[in-house]
């Protein structure tokens, strides 16, 4: 049977850096002056412009409640994440407050998302007790601080990806905090809901797959400068400390984990990865991971910002099993296949980038609030999708030798 299936201070301190280590806990946070640059014009960013093909069924949303949760934004740099969600879009949301260290930013934020309050902080924002939960979309390095910080103050939490940045320790403690405080914590994976992974989803929970026996994903994503960022953080940063868009391809579609990983560093001609010109101490533009997954599988997760030219870029993966496998769509035994379609959007909600993901992890969010649940990517699963590229870049910068990689269960 095949099914096709068409197919993207606080914190004014900052990284300080104080003996950065593979799997250690990088960075303090210092804003030095003049440290932070905003492009007027930025260039294109690969899958912001990809909104997916639109070919999915158009379902009824149906309302839970009519509350609306009183939400957050923070972080408003060259990806604009925190208006590219659709928060302010969604009929369950106020947008109580919003919050950029650039007063220029944060003003223009407020702007768009129709929101009369503003803090210079996120550490001011979430003393505000009126606010329910944060979305924090600020730099990488402080995406596990600015989190548990939130946690702390009482706020449920999203989190742009990754959840963590290069530290095993940030992830324990991020994970401790979630639970210890009972807040929903949810990461926006946008490659959780491309029509492609959320079919696999569907298919694997339905038995349609059977036992994997092989998954593959890969994250292209070329910039011949680099792209922007708070204090250059994304500047020569190591490939799989950046992973989950690939990641998702197995973790997401079946709930497990990866248990070692063995993975190849290949070297740059790019100037940021070259020796002392990154604080990373990096010289891999391109890693390609390994894994050994927990249902007794194997994956093969690629990541890359090395190409020649003005290289594609892709975020997708392939899924082979004892029953069925997909590439284009699925092939296999299965014949009463469960709905491979997304959920509905409320009226007048955006499907945004990423292939149309940035609705629907909104909506997940919100809904998981309002139905007092789990989100669908729970602080397990975002640990399980971030803590193997901090171990693949251990394994690359050992010559690919074998390294175990933490475990997260709810």
């Amino acid at each position: 049977m095949k099914i096709q299936n068409h197919h993207d201070l606080g914190r004014r301190d900052f990284i300080k850096r104080a003996g950065i280590g593979v799997g250690a806990g990088m960075f303090s946070l210092q804003r030095a002056q003049g440290s932070i640059s905003i492009l007027d014009n930025p260039p294109p960013i690969q899958g912001f412009d990809d909104h997916g093909n639109g070919t999915g069924t158009k379902k009824e949303w149906i309302p839970v409640s009519d509350r609306k949760i009183r939400v957050g934004l923070v972080g408003y740099g060259v990806c604009k994440f925190a208006a590219s969600f659709g928060f302010q879009n969604h009929p369950n949301v106020e947008v109580a407050a919003v919050s950029d260290l650039i007063p220029e930013r944060c003003s223009e934020l407020a702007k768009v998302t129709g929101c009369k309050k503003s803090y210079p902080s996120l550490e001011e924002l979430i003393k505000d007790d009126t606010i329910e939960a944060v979305f924090v979309a600020t730099d990488a390095p402080s995406h596990a601080k600015h989190c548990i910080d939130a946690l702390n103050h009482g706020k449920h939490v999203a989190c742009a990806v990754p959840a963590v940045f290069g530290s095993f320790e940030e992830a324990e403690r991020l994970f401790e905090t979630v639970k210890r405080t009972g807040l929903k914590y949810m990461m926006f994976e946008t490659s959780m809901f491309r029509e492609n992974l959320y079919a696999m989803r569907q298919i694997y929970h339905s038995g349609g797959f059977g036992r994997i026996i092989y998954t593959e994903g890969e994250y292209w994503h070329y910039s011949e400068k680099g792209i922007d960022s708070f204090n250059n953080w994304r500047h020569g940063m190591p490939p799989q400390w950046y992973p989950t868009h690939s990641d998702a391809y197995y973790v997401a579609v079946t709930g497990g984990s990866f248990l070692e990983v063995s993975c190849i560093g290949i070297k740059s001609t790019l100037e940021r990865y070259q020796p002392g010109n990154n604080i990373y101490r990096n010289p891999f533009a391109t890693e390609i991971a390994f894994y050994r997954t927990s249902e007794g599988g194997t994956a093969r997760m690629g990541r890359s910002s090395d190409t020649i030219g003005n290289g594609y870029g892709s975020e997708t993966g392939r899924t082979r099993g004892t029953r069925g496998s997909y590439y284009d769509g699925y092939e296999g035994e299965e014949k009463n296949l469960p709905d491979l379609t997304r959920p509905a959007l409320p009226p007048g909600m955006p499907e945004g980038g990423h292939g149309g993901s940035h609705g629907h992890l909104t909506e997940e969010f919100v809904r998981a609030i309002l139905e007092d649940r789990k989100p669908l990517i729970d602080i397990a699963m975002s640990l399980n999708m971030t803590v193997g590229g901090i171990a693949a870049h251990q394994s690359a910068l050992k010559d690919g030798e074998w390294v175990k990689i933490p475990q997260f269960k709810l």
